[in-house]
């Protein structure tokens, strides 16, 4: 196995500590990923988080989008999420077109009122000869930025690294209720998971606009990291024709850990999108 850098970062499992769920009071969520070609993928996202309706027909997305406008507004009515489904039906298509497995809305109470974060899952080609290889690989990429907090991590599923972000942008006066220039800051985490089972490294990627709770949100999001699982249903990793046995409490979930990237380096921009990670 190529030895991590000397930055390499081993998560622990200390207690969660985050902000309080918003809506509803189930418990942790296991997502399934399938996608066309790419090996099993699953991990675990916290209650609070509401998928989007992303799916191969339009049919299993408009009944998504139902359910989604109703746990996003339980205090609606008709009037409320029957024009409302068919607008996140399309935002699913859109987003399931540009590649994403999976996306979800965080909505968490914290003292000033609502927290809320986006959260998307995506696998991209690598052709690479081991996990190792690629993460020591997208780390150097990453390195080379200066506006770039990367750093490698040993998950329970294998080797990964994080890049963490911070910018500032700036809002026209015309676009604000208040008629003043107003500056945005948003972090964003962004983390690859190379696949041990196929030619595939899977993106995790959180934005949010709350940067006075993101240690909150890193742990957050360490936390679904460590439950990520390349296994099948039967406990098993699957490469071609090849079936390997997978280690005890593979694919379980787990509590928060360390922060994917402790600080946040800061760029600026316009605009008011969620920025991506710099390549």
């Amino acid at each position: 196995m190529t030895t991590p850098p000397p930055d390499a970062i081993t998560p622990e499992t200390p207690a969660a500590a985050g902000p309080t769920a918003a809506t509803d009071d189930t418990g942790p969520d296991l997502q399934a990923v399938e996608m066309s070609d790419v090996p099993p993928l699953s991990f675990v996202v916290p209650e609070s988080f509401h998928g989007l309706p992303i799916a191969a027909t339009p049919e299993e997305r408009a009944a998504l989008a139902e359910e989604f406008v109703r746990e996003m507004y339980p205090e609606g009515n008709d009037d409320l999420w029957t024009p409302a489904a068919p607008y996140y039906a399309a935002l699913g298509e859109a987003m399931g077109d540009r590649g994403l497995a999976y996306s979800a809305m965080g909505l968490f109470s914290i003292d000033e009122g609502i927290a809320h974060c986006s959260f998307t899952v995506a696998a991209i080609a690598s052709d690479h000869p081991s996990p190792e290889v690629a993460a020591l690989g997208i780390r150097e990429i990453l390195v080379r930025e200066e506006t770039n907090d990367a750093r490698w991590l040993d998950l329970p599923c294998g080797p990964a690294v994080s890049c963490v972000t911070l910018r500032e942008y700036v809002i026209g006066a015309e676009l604000t209720a208040s008629g003043k220039e107003v500056k945005l800051q948003m972090g964003q985490v962004q983390v690859y998971v190379p696949f041990p089972t196929g030619p595939y490294t899977a993106v995790f990627t959180l934005d949010t606009a709350a940067v006075n709770y993101w240690g909150e949100f890193s742990e957050l999001t360490m936390a679904i990291l460590r439950s990520v699982s390349f296994a099948d249903d039967d406990g098993t990793v699957r490469d071609g024709q090849t079936v390997t046995p997978t280690g005890p409490g593979a694919g379980a979930s787990a509590g928060a850990g360390e922060d994917p990237g402790p600080g946040a380096s800061t760029g600026t921009g316009t605009g008011t999108t969620s920025p991506q990670a710099d390549r």
